[in-house]
């Protein structure tokens, strides 16, 4: 498996002869889409799908319902590469993918609560888990979480608590860019001092690879 990790929720996943794209939004490099061969979309705000990433890849792309409507609305040349995912559902990308979720987390009561879908993917004998914009866990282990470190639904102790809670031996940090470069300083100390001794915290620059 070879992770790349981009702009802000976005991450590109090759293995074997499939690139995976997943959240290529508003602070997403246009390089993250280039040989992709699948786009996996977990909710419809900006800053996690961009129709100019969509149209710049003839990739399908896989997300929920309420994503494929939005897309319909304003692309509807790129709607006919959609194909919609249910919560729980299995699907194959050219690796196995589960559906993990159902709602975006709270960012104030008095705002609906939109449609969010995590994804678990099987590649290779590595389980990698990309939450979206929510705090649920898929209940089985992973051996790598993409957790979110900001934005204004959440709360540091928050994410903390949610990846001890997914236990996965390695973490990237995603959903980082609304912290100043100060602020992700500080989120990393806090990482780094409070995940157990048996999980690693990674920080990668946009465009860095995992090792």
């Amino acid at each position: 498996m070879r992770l790349t990790k981009f702009g802000h929720a976005c991450v590109r996943i090759a293995h074997d002869d499939h690139v995976l794209v997943l959240d290529p939004g508003m602070f997403t490099q246009p390089e993250a889409v280039e040989g992709a061969t699948a786009v996996l979309v977990t909710h419809e705000h900006a800053d996690h799908v961009a129709v100019e990433h969509l149209r710049a890849t003839d990739a399908p792309v896989f997300t929920i319902g309420a994503v494929a409507r939005a897309i319909a609305e304003v692309a509807p040349d790129v709607s006919e590469r959609v194909t919609v995912v249910r919560p729980g559902e299995t699907f194959d990308v050219g690796v196995p993918v589960r559906a993990v979720g159902e709602k975006h987390a709270v960012i104030h009561p008095d705002y609906d609560r939109i449609d969010n879908s995590g994804y678990l993917l099987q590649v290779g004998d590595q389980r990698v888990f990309h939450p979206g914009d929510a705090l649920t866990g898929p209940d089985e282990a992973v051996d790598l979480l993409l957790a979110p470190v900001s934005g204004p639904w959440l709360k540091i102790g928050e994410a903390i608590d949610f990846a001890r809670g997914v236990g996965a031996p390695r973490t990237l940090a995603i959903h980082d860019r609304v912290y100043s470069d100060a602020g992700l300083g500080m989120a990393d100390q806090h990482f780094r001092r409070l995940l157990g001794d048996d999980q690693e915290w990674v920080r990668l620059a946009d465009g860095a690879e995992l090792d």
